[in-house]
């Protein structure tokens, strides 16, 4: 199915707006390596408009001391209007970033669901506020009322255009937070139609901004911003690096939802066919180009591969993942199948599944993020094994354990240094779950009750109930020279 490219603006105070320089980005469709539209092109002018415009709605409270229930309402029309355009945002979404449509439209499904969720977690905080707090102490009542922190910065990556932007942008709305968000200028075109959509629902203006452009011009610039009062980035190690050193000296918290370098223990015990598919799926889903793949397999039965793959998302990341497979065959590791472009594929930037075995833990392809459909392997002899080689990297993001014996999968799990970890799986997502990781692969935690807790403010409100004097101060003594 195609589809018409809108042409948008930066979406800024509930309008579109040419952006100050009126520059734009092309958009190329990574099937076909032809240009289909364009982006615009924010610079820091712009940034500071959003951020301006988000102020002006915390200022106003029109959307910051609302209800909950007034909130949940305006997402629960949003999560209504995306699934009224489901078939339309998963093909400019395919389109954009080369995801298969089949998962472009399970990504839209997953948007609404996310949306409906905080909706659900809005609607209850009104009757949470003023939880009471027992002080175990006479004469003394307090209790926790939960505040939006006001304007907050949203960057998202590439690879989950639509729902990335939705992991941040649904719970920062439903505890009443005015947001900009800047989605990665490889991707940004269903991000952009998400503005429109949450307008559209009735979102006040400047409750949500979207400003799309390079990094340097549009996102360095608002992860600065000393009115920005959170920051919250998914992406790579390196640039979550100087997000975060922006955030930091403006004494800001940050959530940082970075790289992976997950591994797949698969036990002898396993069963065959169910364990390659799980490794199969966990490493070539999204064309591999997920931050939690499991892209490390560490196993003591053979593996056949066999997955069918979208196009990388662009050039630069298609020259980027066949680099580290001729630095896979440099090293040493033993390419079993594939790693070339698909012969009757002259076009698009398609690579064919990838799988080295003999692997190593010096080789570049087992230490570092590749991004693409390119998998590692190695053999494990015991269980301490597994682990040490599992934990044996600098990320922490996921971890995955397949074995028949769910007492050892328990006992690995509780080893293995990661904020995610699936038993006999690998990859399920789901809005209601903490998702997040430990070492090089960030810090702090979207979704589940975390990811709407963490847009808040807790205030301490305690009031003194006694009738009798404090008497900290006489009331006799020598009256005091003046």
């Amino acid at each position: 199915m195609s589809v018409a490219i809108p042409k948008r603006q930066l979406f800024i105070g509930g309008r579109w707006v040419e952006p100050v320089k009126g520059g734009r980005l092309p958009v190329i469709n990574p099937s076909t390596e032809e240009e289909i539209g364009t982006i615009p092109a924010a610079t820091p002018a712009d940034v500071d408009a959003a951020v301006s415009a988000a102020q002006a709605c915390v200022d106003s409270g029109d959307w910051t001391r609302s209800t909950g229930a007034y909130r949940a309402k305006i997402l629960h029309a949003i999560a209504d209007k995306v699934r009224e355009q489901k078939t339309f945002l998963a093909t400019l979404e395919s389109l954009d970033n080369g995801k298969p449509l089949a998962e472009a439209e399970w990504d839209v499904d997953d948007v609404a669901t996310c949306f409906d969720y905080y909706a659900d977690l809005a609607a209850a905080l009104d009757a949470r506020q003023y939880e009471p707090v027992d002080l175990g102490a006479e004469g003394f009542e307090c209790a926790l009322r939960r505040d939006p922190l006001g304007v907050v910065a949203l960057i998202t990556p590439w690879n989950y255009p639509l729902l990335m932007s939705t992991w941040k942008v649904a719970p920062a709305l439903a505890a009443g937070n005015a947001a900009v968000l800047k989605p990665s200028e490889a991707a940004s075109l269903t991000s952009l139609e998400l503005a429109g959509i949450a307008g559209g629902a009735g979102l006040p203006p400047g409750a949500l901004n979207v400003v799309t452009g390079l990094g340097p011009d549009a996102g360095a610039p608002l992860s600065a911003d000393p009115r920005v009062a959170k920051v919250a980035f998914t992406g790579s190690t390196g640039t979550g690096r100087a997000v975060y050193l922006a955030a930091a000296r403006n004494l800001r918290p940050a959530v940082m939802e970075l790289g992976g370098k997950s591994a797949l223990i698969v036990f002898d015990d396993a069963d065959v066919a169910r364990a390659v598919e799980w490794a199969m799926f966990g490493v070539f889903w999204t064309n591999g180009q997920i931050c939690s793949s499991t892209s490390r397999l560490l196993i003591s039965d053979p593996l056949v591969p066999g997955c069918r793959l979208g196009p990388l998302v662009n050039e630069l990341q298609y020259k980027k993942v066949v680099g580290y497979v001729e630095a896979g065959k440099a090293d040493g590791a033993t390419l079993l199948t594939g790693g070339r472009r698909p012969p009757h594929m002259p076009k698009g930037y398609y690579l064919e599944p990838t799988v080295f075995i003999d692997c190593k833990p010096e080789h570049r392809i087992w230490r570092e993020e590749i991004f693409g459909p390119v998998l590692a392997s190695a053999t494990f002899e015991t269980e301490a094994e597994a682990i040490a080689l599992a934990n044996g990297s600098e990320f922490g993001l996921a971890a995955g354990v397949i074995s028949s014996d769910l007492e050892r999968c328990r006992r690995v799990q509780e080893a293995l240094q990661v904020g995610i970890c699936w038993i006999n799986c690998s990859q399920p997502c789901f809005c209601q779950a903490p998702w997040g990781g430990v070492k090089n692969s960030g810090f702090g935690r979207e979704l589940g009750p975390f990811g709407f807790e963490g847009f808040m403010s807790v205030k301490q409100v305690t009031t003194y109930t006694s009738s009798d004097k404090w008497d900290w101060y006489p009331e006799t003594g020598p009256s005091p020279r003046l």
